[in-house]
């Protein structure tokens, strides 16, 4: 992993740039301390979101039916 100070990155942003575009992670220090990464992006398909939304799903407990809903709890005057 590469690591620049802050000045340097904002002189050469361009370069740092393609590094990171040909899959470098770069870390930009501010007096030797890191506070930001550059990296590259994972790009999702179609199919990657879809499975990952089928995962999210898998955790939702299933909706209750037999019982009011939010909505009709209001218009009651419910809390």
């Amino acid at each position: 992993m590469i690591s620049v100070g802050t000045y340097e990155a904002k002189t050469h942003l361009t370069r740092l740039l393609d590094q990171v575009g040909r899959g470098e992670t770069i870390t930009i220090t501010r007096h030797g301390v890191p506070v930001a990464r550059l990296c590259p992006i994972q790009m999702t398909t179609r199919k990657d979101r879809t499975e990952a939304i089928a995962r999210l799903l898998a955790f939702v407990p299933a909706r209750k039916t037999d019982g009011p809903t939010v909505r009709e709890m209001m218009e009651e005057g419910r809390p």
